[in-house]
């Protein structure tokens, strides 16, 4: 059906890669009060994530460093068991490198102490930048078998610490900042925390001033490990935007800061993703783990769409699906039309494009319910009735569901459709396949679903299995299709 193992080109820069992300990678649940593990983490590497995010926060002694969702309920875990199960499990089922996103609450002290755990956890696996700021980003292949840090520099935080006197300033969201305060849908002072939310490109930075305790050889540790600097410049979204000819960086959107940005500055994203890191994040009020369409983030070239790996639902299935590409191994190669400008100009999604490929997709019929679920499952008192949903996430213009008869009174339906679906950028299409069987009296019940690539895509017939909610492939369930492009 697909790709097993790794064709992609390897050698080109991060930047031109899609990039599996974990966002919040340590809760076990919800957003507000579960508890803080590595067992989250190590689940998240074990399917291929190659980006863990970790807030650190001082303990309640100040004298050690922990895990957690600040300003909630969520209990913590130590920082040196996570990082500990990181070293264990990064590498388990791809050999391309681990990025560890820090949200970092520290003071100097603690971030000297993060230092020296980094440094003596992950011994030769940790990646130094030969620079401080790098021109270029280098490759997944040049990368394999290594840890890569990304954050803010340190000095960012104590310019904000010592030169206003309001640390919380500094966790204001992107959004907050660049489009005003977004009304608040509860009672609560809603702050979507993120990393990048400091200005990086401070006179004092520039200067090489020391600020605070960052003369002290362990926070300059701290500094020198950090290989993809997050933050942004001062000034509004086009500045936010604007392509360093010396240096790259890494810039942080919410969800809805990266849908009011691409009405008026789609084509300036899809440049500075050309060269640039772009980091999407769930917006805030998704407090119980849910997640977005990961499409807006993919179609502008942001490489870190970032997901809670522990929530549920169709969009997971897409991020799922979409890393199911180039053998599963946590890199997908941009399309070479989002990292090249064509006649001098750059893609845009929304623009009004012809159909330049065109898929059939037949179900013939679909087997093995019979064995991965008990006979009342379904219907207490009779076998049940199944229809197959099939359709395309992708671009605006190429989204479409499509749906089967349903075949009742029995275990293995057989459908024998064909459905059509013309395309007009496959390169950013996902197949969308999924079971459900009818329910007269209450909601139709889950049968199975699967995702994958359009560009991964084998033609003829395939025995396609289908995954549960949580992405877990079933032990027998299959649907046999076929697949034709014309």
């Amino acid at each position: 059906m697909a790709h097993n193992l790794v064709h992609q080109d390897m050698t080109a820069p991060l930047s031109h890669y899609y990039i599996y992300t974990g966002h919040n990678s340590y809760l076990t649940g919800n957003q507000l009060s579960s508890d803080c593990s590595d067992v989250p983490i190590i689940e998240a590497l074990k399917r291929g994530v190659r980006v863990v995010e970790l807030d650190i926060w001082p303990n309640s002694e100040k004298d050690n460093v922990h895990v957690l969702h600040g300003r909630t309920l969520t209990t913590p875990v130590e920082l040196i068991k996570c990082l500990k199960s990181i070293k264990e499990h990064a590498f388990s089922e791809s050999p391309y490198p681990v990025i560890i996103t820090l949200e970092d609450h520290l003071t100097p002290d603690l971030q000297a102490k993060v230092a020296q755990m980094l440094i003596e956890t992950f011994e030769d696996m940790l990646f130094y930048p030969e620079s401080e700021f790098l021109k270029e980003f280098p490759s997944p292949e040049q990368l394999k078998y290594r840890i890569i840090i990304s954050t803010k520099p340190p000095r960012e935080y104590l310019k904000a610490q010592n030169g206003n006197g309001r640390g919380d300033d500094l966790h204001m969201s992107e959004e907050e900042d660049l489009w005003g305060k977004e009304p608040s849908e509860l009672n609560t002072d809603e702050r979507e925390e993120d990393d990048d939310t400091s200005d990086s490109d401070s006179s004092e930075d520039n200067n090489g001033g020391n600020i605070g305790g960052l003369s002290s050889p362990g926070a300059r540790e701290y500094k020198h490990l950090i290989a993809i600097h997050a933050g942004k410049p001062k000034g509004g979204l086009k500045e936010v935007l604007k392509i360093e000819l010396n240096k790259v960086r890494r810039l942080s959107l919410s969800e809805q800061a990266l849908e009011k940005a691409a009405e008026s500055y789609g084509t300036d994203i899809v440049r500075f993703t050309q060269k640039n890191i772009l980091r999407v994040y769930p917006k805030g009020t998704r407090f119980n783990s849910s997640n977005y369409k990961p499409l807006i983030g993919w179609m502008h070239g942001a490489q870190m769409v970032a997901f809670n790996m522990q929530g549920y639902g169709r969009s997971l299935w897409l991020m799922q699906g979409m890393f199911r590409a180039n053998g599963g191994c946590g890199y997908v190669k941009k399309p070479d039309f989002v990292m090249k400008n064509l006649d001098n100009q750059v893609f845009y999604p929304k623009a009004n494009l012809p159909v330049k490929k065109t898929l059939k997709v037949k179900v013939y019929m679909g087997d093995g319910w019979h064995l991965d679920f008990k006979h009342t499952h379904f219907d207490l008192y009779s076998p049940p009735d199944f229809y197959t949903r099939v359709g395309i996430a992708g671009v605006p213009a190429d989204e479409i569901m499509k749906q089967t008869k349903k075949k009742e009174d029995i275990w293995t339906p057989s459908w024998e459709e064909e459905f059509t679906f013309q395309l007009k950028v496959p390169e950013l299409a996902l197949l969308r396949v999924e079971v459900h069987e009818h329910d007269l009296s209450e909601k139709d019940d889950f049968g199975g679903q699967t995702c994958f690539p359009i560009s991964e895509l084998k033609q003829g017939i395939r025995a396609v299995p289908l995954f549960d909610r949580k992405g877990n492939k079933y032990n027998t369930i299959r649907l046999l299709m076929r697949f034709h492009f014309i």
